[in-house]
């Protein structure tokens, strides 16, 4: 009789069963990602792993702000329908040095976290100018104006910068080359330079 009475108390009033709640879920999400703060395999990079080179960096840049991200995700998860489809299950020590992770959640179009080396550059460039030269099929909107644009690098070494402070190990040497390694690349070849280095970090491990 007497539990009774508590459950009434805090059902019937929505103030304790915020906090009461607010309290459970701490509870609940410290239990379950406190440990990850300081498991090795979460923290560190897979054996191998090596940071984006300028143009790749670039492309990267390229990628979110077309949208890519929101259409395709970078993150198998551990299932084997996605296996068998995309390969090896994604894994955090692929992207200690992302900032902002890109693994998404929604799959408009297939996932890419190992879409590095599955095809190669000219077959990339034909997808991206008109997807349906090569993906009769497909919705995805074309990119040609990619092809057109060229980098002046202008602000690449201060991006490898902040990336560095994020644990990404470059070079003084590396920064102050970013610029030169870009000017007068296309916003095409950055973009196909990113695509084919996804997931490539695990097989380099392997």
């Amino acid at each position: 009789m007497s539990k009774n009475i508590k459950h009434d108390f805090v059902e019937k009033r929505v103030g304790w069963l915020a906090v009461l709640m607010t309290i459970a879920i701490s509870i609940g999400g410290l239990v379950e990602i406190t440990p990850l703060l300081f498991q090795k395999q979460t923290n560190e990079p897979v054996i191998g792993l090596k940071p984006y080179t300028a143009l790749e960096m670039e492309g990267r840049d390229v990628y979110i702000r077309e949208g890519c991200n929101n259409c395709h995700s970078q993150m198998i998860r551990p299932f084997r329908s996605e296996t068998e489809r995309y390969g090896h299950y994604s894994l955090a020590g692929e992207h200690v040095w992302e900032r902002p992770h890109l693994w998404g959640s929604k799959r408009t179009g297939p996932d890419l976290a190992r879409v590095g080396g599955r095809y190669s550059d000219e077959w990339h460039y034909v997808h991206l100018m008109n997807p349906r030269d090569v993906v009769p099929e497909s919705n995805m909107p074309g990119f040609p104006w990619l092809a057109e644009n060229t980098l002046d690098g202008e602000l690449t070494a201060k991006k490898l910068e902040v990336f560095r402070k994020f644990g990404a190990p470059y070079t003084d040497e590396e920064i102050a080359g970013a610029k030169a390694a870009v000017q007068g690349k296309t916003e095409m070849e950055a973009l196909i330079a990113y695509l084919q280095v996804l997931g490539t970090g695990l097989t380099q491990a392997k």
